[in-house]
């Protein structure tokens, strides 16, 4: 560890604390020749400030909180990386907690944040958190919050979201078009507000378009309860299943491949995705894209804009894109 202070530097250049922390502002009251000796010296020492002091001192951490379920998942490892990629490229650092969707984590991931004088914080929520207030009491002492991806129903908050509706409508368009007849929709934790707009949308696309297909549909919350789903349905033939994301994709193919069945041969495959798992799969899956890197850039943005004194509370969309594959 670095143990070199602003008390050594005095000691050695027979100067005082004060001028020594000036020479180093490049404050006009020192002469060059001293601030030439004390830069010298605090570069051959290693020297680095105290970023706790400083911060203390301007009441400005220059540092983001990110509160996220797992950093493993894919979706979220590209959104954390978006998002890292322009907080260093804007004179930030990020802070990254993972929350393993357990609500007492959560409070106590705040409580980290707050000890740590964050200048603005990510939010993504657990499923079963139901009381908001202690990220919004946030607002008070000026630190901004941005909810994304699993999001309050809370109208009063800055949210940034995939586009849940519009990407499980396309989703659904493509297998009416494919004039399909038999279809197994699993989704995803049944409390989450992204899984109330992606069921409600394909449901009235599929009923709108196309009432002589039978739609079945239910709930996961894991690769595991997803690949159990799927080998009970297989029992009913269905001729195509629509994945709600790469978690419920991941535990469908597992399914398949047990069951040894043929892809897009006896089952039709096609999900909502950030783009990867799809392509572990041949033929490769047919998909809808929501990027994880993309929904990072808008929340930054959108936390900027708060930084800035924005104070419009605002839901912001990304777009959504059809990625064709082999599988429907």
């Amino acid at each position: 560890m670095n143990n070199t202070t602003l008390k050594k530097i005095s000691e050695i250049l027979g100067l005082s604390i004060s001028t020594i922390s000036r020479a180093l502002k490049d404050h006009p009251d020192i002469s060059d020749r001293t601030k030439q000796r004390v830069i010298e010296l605090a570069a051959t020492l290693d020297y680095e400030p105290n970023v706790n002091a400083i911060n203390l001192r301007t009441s400005n951490s220059k540092l983001f909180g990110l509160i996220v379920p797992s950093i493993s998942n894919w979706f979220y490892n590209s959104f954390i990386a978006s998002v890292e990629e322009e907080s260093r490229r804007n004179g930030y650092s990020l802070m990254i907690l993972q929350s393993g969707d357990d609500p007492m984590i959560e409070v106590n991931n705040l409580k980290l944040c707050r000890q740590n004088r964050i200048t603005g914080l990510f939010m993504c929520l657990s499923p079963d958190t139901v009381n908001i207030e202690p990220f919004l009491k946030l607002k008070e002492i000026d630190i901004p919050v941005i909810f994304f991806d699993k999001v309050p129903e809370n109208a009063s908050c800055n949210k940034v979201c995939v586009a849940d509706a519009l990407s499980a409508t396309m989703a659904a368009n493509a297998i009416v078009n494919k004039k399909k007849k038999k279809v197994l929709g699993l989704f995803g934790n049944p409390h989450l507000l992204m899984t109330k707009k992606r069921l409600e949308a394909f449901q009235n696309t599929i009923n709108e378009k196309a009432n002589k297909i039978k739609l079945i549909t239910d709930h996961a919350s894991s690769s595991n309860e997803a690949e159990a789903l799927t080998l009970q349905y297989l029992k009913e033939k269905p001729d195509t299943i629509f994945c709600m994301s790469d978690e419920i994709l991941v535990g469908v193919m597992k399914a398949i491949q047990k069951k040894a069945i043929k892809v897009p041969e006896d089952v039709a495959v096609i999900t909502i995705s950030n783009g990867i798992a799809p392509k572990l799969y041949h033929p490769e899956i047919t998909y809808v894209e929501t990027s994880g890197y993309k929904l990072g850039k808008l929340a930054f943005s959108s936390m900027m804009a708060c930084l800035g004194g924005s104070t419009f509370i605002q839901e912001l969309t990304t777009e959504a894109v059809m990625v064709e594959g082999g599988s429907l």
